[in-house]
């Protein structure tokens, strides 16, 4: 086997993919993999990426072949590609697409070109139970309410289906971006083309990293759709942010948007809600909020941090696949394995920007990543060792040696705004109180929270203490030091989203310094290296440090 040494990439057997970075055509084929593989993970010399089912029927739902990736891996491919590659690639590919969901008239049907197929999907009965009567050769009426679960459990049995039924168009809804202070960037203009797919998309999600403004990409594909429509998000602050950039960056009046929460319930033809209410039982067990569903003829629903979805929210989501749908997110990493669930019910992933690309192009800010490892007190280590596993980790997480650290940091650092972040909030309390800063938890009112974020923003202090409630979607776009003090436990996408508090662009030096602190020789240390993960696909290698280091 002659290899073609100026080529950079080595295809492998078990379908992953070693790209050298140091190669001239690495940025084109870096490009073409993204298409149809996930990065596995990317140190300095050689990235891994892989070849998942998921992964080439997204790139399927787009429109690349199988044929088109074999290409792909031929012009950059050293040595041959292996015939069980070829094999692999080529079933897991074409599989998407062989059994259609159409629409003729006002009725649902699952059609195939196969007989085969039809066959062994008579045969599972977890997707002939949703026949409403026996299947005329290729084709089966199903039951228009269940068109979601049979998608889901078509996804099951390997046979991802494609959707051609189409949408109700909703409740017209018209209204124009403000030009004067909109301003669409390449990228965004890209995933929302991506999105809509030439009108014959409009569902799937959109990846791009925390800063890099997956907002006006909502905002952007609102104003093409122009149709009532419903948002969901993950808090109080994130609805009242969607409503402020809303106001801010179209012409519609206050009186068309509506906040449906905990301490508000309008419902207005624009409507931004959270999962939480969403998915709150009253105290006979019923989730009475599921009602704003069909409150008025949306015609768009969008789900902010979609790799958050509860269970649900999924469930009603797979009734609603007559609506449009768009999934916006940094990161779709679900630690529970529900991806398949976010392509069955919110679409394929049509769009997604790697966090350095755009850390290179400037929208980002640079991030350098550390991890200090500091040793547990003397008094801890017995206790310690005789906790169980979930007290060890505890244990560890509060360790009281992290406070001088801290301490060190921001001096360090006393230009800077500063976040510490946690999620054992006596640890944050005794954080916040021995530095006599503001703190946020889940125990701080709505009102108290964002008047804190405004001081923050606006410079009356520059280190604030949060809790988990801070993960996500919160504008601080000054914020360029985080300080991890505690995780949940090998969480990679909370590891995400807090970098991303401190990666929106900054005025001044485009730069964030993002730490966590560890108990070395414990059960944290191990969960920090799972909760790094993410990040160090994307390419933020952390620096590993003692204690005596953080002040170089």
């Amino acid at each position: 086997m002659t290899a073609d040494i100026y080529k950079p990439l080595i295809v492998q057997s078990d379908m992953t993919l070693l790209l050298e970075t140091n190669n001239a055509s690495y940025e084109s084929a870096r490009d073409e993999l993204s298409a149809f593989a996930e990065m596995v993970k990317s140190p300095e010399y050689v990235h891994t990426y892989k070849m998942t089912s998921i992964s080439l029927w997204n790139a399927a739902s787009a429109g690349v072949k199988s044929t088109d990736i074999l290409a792909s891996l031929e012009r950059y491919s050293k040595y041959p590609i292996s015939q069980t590659v070829i094999a692999r690639l080529t079933q897991i590919s074409d599989r998407y697409g062989k059994v259609r969901i159409c629409k003729e008239q006002d009725e649902l049907f699952l059609e195939t070109d196969d007989l085969y197929i039809m066959a062994q999907l008579c045969a599972e009965k977890s997707v002939s139970k949703f026949f409403v009567n026996p299947p005329q050769d290729t084709r089966v009426k199903i039951n228009a309410v269940f068109r979601g679960h049979i998608k889901q459990a078509l996804m099951n049995i390997q046979f991802p289906p494609e959707d051609l039924a189409g949408y109700a168009d909703g409740e017209a809804l018209l209204f124009d971006l403000n030009n004067t202070v909109f301003q669409l960037r390449d990228y965004q203009r890209v995933a929302v083309c991506a999105f809509r797919a030439g009108g014959k998309g409009d569902h799937g999600v959109i990846v791009l990293p925390c800063g890099a403004g997956k907002t006006i990409v909502g905002i952007k594909a609102m104003a093409e759709l122009k149709t009532e429509t419903l948002i969901l998000t993950t808090s109080i602050t994130a609805v009242r942010q969607w409503i402020s950039e809303l106001l801010h960056k179209t012409n519609l009046s206050p009186e068309l948007i509506g906040e449906y929460s905990g301490e508000k319930k309008d419902i207005k033809p624009i409507t931004i809600s959270t999962y939480q209410i969403i998915s709150a039982k009253d105290r006979a067990g019923e989730q009475n909020h599921f009602k704003l569903f069909s409150e008025r003829n949306w015609g768009f629903i969008i789900y902010d941090e979609v790799h958050t979805l509860p269970a649900p929210v999924f469930r009603i989501t797979a009734e609603l696949q007559a609506k449009r749908r768009l999934g916006l997110t940094a990161t779709l990493v679900r630690e529970d394995g529900h991806e398949t669930d976010v392509f069955a019910l919110i679409g394929p992933k049509r769009h997604e920007m790697s966090w350095k690309v755009l850390e290179g192009q400037g929208w980002i800010a640079q991030a350098e990543c550390f991890e200090i490892r500091i040793p547990l007190p003397n008094d801890l280590k017995m206790p310690y060792a005789i906790a169980p596993k979930r007290e060890k980790f505890r244990i560890a997480a509060e360790n009281p040696a992290k406070l001088p650290i801290i301490n060190k940091l921001l001096t360090k650092h006393k230009d800077a705004h500063i976040l510490i972040i946690g999620v054992y909030l006596q640890q944050l309390e005794h954080i916040a109180k021995t530095l006599s800063v503001p703190i946020i938890t889940g125990k701080t009112n709505n009102k108290d929270r964002e008047t804190l974020y405004t001081r923050f923003k606006n410079g009356e202090f520059s280190i604030l203490v949060v809790s988990k409630v801070a993960n996500f979607a919160i504008d601080l776009p000054d914020a360029n030091v985080a300080l991890e003090v505690s995780g949940s436990f090998g969480s990679r996408q909370e590891e995400a989203q807090r970098l991303g508090r401190i990666l929106r662009p900054k005025k001044d030096e485009n730069k964030a310094y993002f730490y966590t602190i560890v108990s070395r020789d414990t059960r944290e240390e191990d969960f920090s290296m799972h909760r790094q993960l993410f990040l160090t696909e994307q390419g933020y290698p952390y620096k590993i440090i003692g204690p005596e280091e953080d002040e170089k």
